[in-house]
């Protein structure tokens, strides 16, 4: 029997979108209330029906099945066998049962009488979201495939394809036969037919049936829907699927990227002639004839299928592209003068002199087809006036016109055919590109290229109505302050470009699909996109060598002569303020690579106002600021002094904050040292034993004594000369001082006990590893003590040792004015750390020794 103890409240009227049904109003009108022109109403109100939920078997035992029916305030019973199905029946309820499988004898029994049914998910769902319950006149599980409207074509089983359609309605999706607007899908299992043509034509995904199936065994899962593009990208029908393909006229290297390329794409490969090949994709540029008779069944395509194919994320129709034997030998007369700038072109000698030849008789023509942005640009003349006497100066400003006019092609044709495209929405599979990846690339090419065709525009002018008195010099002068806003964004972070078009060309075969189409193409000349995008970065230094002619050739009298010079000197500026940009990009760069390189660097390093200056390699010598022998790298910074030393162990990985994973930290941070404690710079002079060496007296600024750090320099790239000159530089404007010379201190290498003699023998290694072992037994640095005796009369003896002589008044005049240094050396930076503590243990070694240098 069924249990009606559970029955909720028949009060409560329910809100589902099928809860009842009304019958329309019947209403009479009397005569007598019509000649008088009123109207009376017989409303008769219908009985309505209540929907019910019927718990069928395992479903009445689901505990959150019960509760989520509480929550939306529907009725519900449960039923344990088909044979209480008549006592349930009441005009006063439409039953829908709940079902827990959709293919067990029981939901079969019910399907029959043409009973409504539905799954758990479905009340789960509606539960969850507020929602009323959806109506179904079919089975319905789960809302996956609610509102998708699904095709099928290329099924020639019955049975499955019955099969697919009864799960899509199972989980919400409407079917239709044949193919037309509305369909959002198409479930293909070939890659013909019309239907497929369509689809691709539209852009509509074309999936594989595994996407229904994979779809339904996930039907019990909250919030799945089989239309996200994560799920649904699994299963989108490849572009080659079903398709063998042969390349013909391509060299070693680019045939290998395209069978892999191939291969990713859902195809295979067989070599040219085997009749098993569907497709044979030709460099139409260099196959003039076949090696062969091809099939009728082959399709024979030139190379712009196949990336167009990739690019598009489905397979193209092949009508488009089909190859054509060349009738005649002759070549194309439209040559773009790109192709010719180009050291890398591969162009044959031969047809590069026919173009020189055919350009030198048309020296007007435009080296891109009209490609310009119609909103950007004006219509130029086709030709300038040509003057009855050509001056040298009339012959430079039309050559400075006409590069001004190709260079703005040239952006027109990046803008055009590379960045708005990737920009378009509603792109056939999605977007190419992200948004910042796009941002990344291009920077600020428009912009650019706006100030450029105002240029051009000016320029143009000026040609058509020539006089010599025109000034050119006032049309870049008028653009400058335009030129310092557009040109650095871009020249400064050009390698940045380069590399994510690199990157995203490696990752993204559709991206890869999509730059070879557009290098193929007449307006980029053969040439690349990281080609074309360089042309900014070159064009003003070839401005500035032109205006630099014209001056030449500008009488003295002329106005234009001062112009020219002033026009020349704001393009310098413009380029000055660009490398000044760019090397201080750069340098934040590399500050950030110094963090990642060095273990334990201190993150208070990263600072808007620090850049690296140089990086040294040197070797210790003494005892700081580590042992004897080990690695140090020095990385010199505008106001301090990094110092690590190479890692004994390098475990681990780094990753950037872009996410990419960086190799394992090399060094380890021993010390971040601001300029202003170092006191003296020693130069070691050269002896047999002693080769590139030098020391730093350093002033810790929480101690009273003085620290020596002594190194031997490894590279030989940086002479040890310029190498201290450039620390005293900057050691003096830290403490702002003028006379950086007298940082310096000239000393013999016995003076200090410093030597480099034998330090890569294996005596010494073994030495020193040795050591490390001891030290990591006894957790405790052990040093090599220094007679104090010794080391005082080694720096007595350096005083007198300066040049030979014994030290001059104003030497110690000298001396005596680093001394008044110690109290900025005293003051604690607060975003530097201080010395080590093991500084401290041998601070008293040197405090008294050092008196007579400071």
């Amino acid at each position: 029997m069924a249990d009606s103890s559970v029955l909720t409240s028949t009060i409560e009227r329910t809100s589902l979108a099928d809860s009842s049904i009304f019958d329309s109003k019947v209403t009479e009108s009397s005569k007598e209330n019509v000649l008088i022109g009123s109207a009376s109403y017989v409303e008769e109100e219908m009985p309505q029906i209540e929907t019910r939920m019927i718990l069928v078997q395992e479903a009445g035992k689901q505990e959150e099945l019960i509760q989520a029916l509480k929550e939306i305030k529907v009725p519900f019973v449960k039923m344990e066998s088909v044979e209480e199905l008549e006592s349930l029946d009441s005009p006063e309820f439409e039953n829908v049962f709940i079902v827990m499988d959709f293919q067990d004898s029981v939901f079969n029994e019910l399907y029959k009488t043409d009973h409504r049914i539905i799954g758990p998910p479905v009340i789960l769902n509606c539960a969850q979201k507020g929602e009323p319950l959806p109506f179904s006149c079919r089975p319905l599980y789960c809302t996956s495939m609610m509102n998708l409207v699904l095709c099928f074509t290329g099924f020639r089983k019955k049975e499955e394809l019955v099969r697919l359609v009864t799960l899509v309605h199972h989980m919400g999706g409407v079917i239709r036969k044949d193919f037309n607007s509305k369909v959002t899908h198409l479930v293909a299992n070939c890659t013909q037919g019309e239907k497929f043509r369509i689809a691709v034509s539209l852009g509509t995904p074309i999936m594989k049936p595994e996407w229904i199936y994979k779809a339904w065994e996930r039907r019990n899962e909250q919030d799945f829907c089989a239309s996200v593009d994560d799920f649904r990208n699994e299963f989108k029908v490849p572009p080659f699927q079903d398709c063998i393909l042969s390349f013909l006229g391509f060299s070693d290297e680019e045939k290998t990227n395209m069978e892999e390329m191939t291969e990713m794409q859902g195809g295979n490969c067989l070599p040219v002639g085997d009749e098993r090949c569907t497709h044979l994709i030709v460099e139409e540029n260099i196959v003039k004839e076949l090696p062969f008779e091809p099939s009728k069944k082959l399709y024979v395509v030139k190379q712009e299928w196949f990336w167009g194919s990739i690019q598009m994320d489905a397979r193209a129709g092949e009508t488009m592209y089909l190859y054509e034997k060349a009738n005649t030998p002759e070549l194309k007369k439209s040559v773009s003068l790109l192709s010719l700038n180009t050291p890398n072109s591969n162009r044959k000698r031969r047809r590069l002199k026919e173009t020189l030849a055919q350009l030198s008789r048309e020296t007007d023509m435009s080296p891109f087809p009209p490609q310009t942005p119609k909103s950007c640009t004006k219509s130029s003349k086709n030709s300038t006036p040509v003057p009855s006497k050509q001056s040298a100066r009339w012959q430079v400003a039309k050559e400075l016109y006409q590069t001004e006019s190709n260079y703005v092609n040239i952006l027109a044709t990046i803008i055009q055919l590379f960045q708005v495209p990737l920009e378009e929405e509603g792109q056939r599979g999605g977007p190419i590109l992200a948004p910042e990846e796009i941002k990344t690339i291009f920077g600020s090419i428009p912009d650019i290229f706006d100030v450029h065709t105002k240029i051009k525009d000016d320029l143009e002018d000026l040609i058509v109505n020539w006089d010599e008195s025109k000034s050119i010099g006032d049309i870049f002068l008028k653009y400058s302050k335009d030129l310092v806003k557009t040109y650095p964004p871009f020249v400064n972070f050009f390698e940045m470009s380069k590399e994510t078009i690199i990157k995203c060309e490696k990752q993204k075969p559709r991206f890869h699909a999509f730059l070879k189409i557009n290098q193929a193409k007449p307006e980029c000349g053969r040439q690349s996109l990281v080609e074309l995008l360089i042309r900014p970065v070159q064009r003003l230094p070839s401005v500035a060598l032109l205006l630099n002619d014209l001056k030449k050739h500008t009488a003295e009298e002329n106005p234009d002569k001062s112009t020219l010079e002033k026009a020349i000197g704001s393009l310098k500026e413009v380029m000055t303020h660009i490398n000044e940009d760019k090397r201080k990009t750069e340098a934040q760069k590399q500050i950030f690579d110094v963090v990642y390189e060095v273990d334990g660097c201190p993150a208070n390093l990263l600072s808007s106002h620090r850049s690296l200056v140089q990086r040294v390699e040197t070797i210790s010598l003494g005892e700081h600021p580590c042992d004897r022998g080990e690695q140090v790298t020095l990385f010199l910074f505008n106001d301090c002094l990094e110092i690590a030393r190479k890692r004994h162990k390098v475990i681990g990985t780094f990753r950037s904050p872009h996410g990419h994973t960086r190799p394992p930290a090399s060094l380890k941070h021993i010390h971040l040292m601001p300029l202003s404690q170092i006191k003296k710079v020693l130069d070691i002079r050269e002896t047999e034993d002693c080769h590139n060496a030098f020391a730093l007296l350093v002033r810790p600024p929480t101690e009273r004594a003085n620290v020596l750090l002594s190194f031997q320099m490894t590279s030989e790239e940086l002479p040890k000369e310029n190498w201290l000159k450039m620390l005293c530089r900057h050691v003096a404007n830290t403490i702002c001082k003028a006379d950086a010379e007298n940082l310096i201190y000239s000393a013999d290498p016995e003076s200090f006990e410093v030597n480099t003699k034998d330090m890569d023998s294996t005596l010494s290694r073994a030495s020193r590893a040795i050591k490390k072992t001891s030290k990591k037994v006894t957790r405790a640095f052990s040093f090599s003590k220094t007679p104090k005796r010794a080391l005082r009369r080694a720096l007595m003896t350096s005083q007198s040792s300066v040049e030979g002589r014994s030290p001059s008044s104003n030497d110690k005049h000298v001396m005596s004015r680093l001394s008044s240094t110690s109290s900025l050396a005293g003051i604690p930076s607060p975003s530097l750390v201080s010395l080590p503590s093991f500084f401290e243990r041998r601070s008293h070694t040197l405090s008294r020794s050092t008196t007579h240098l400071i």
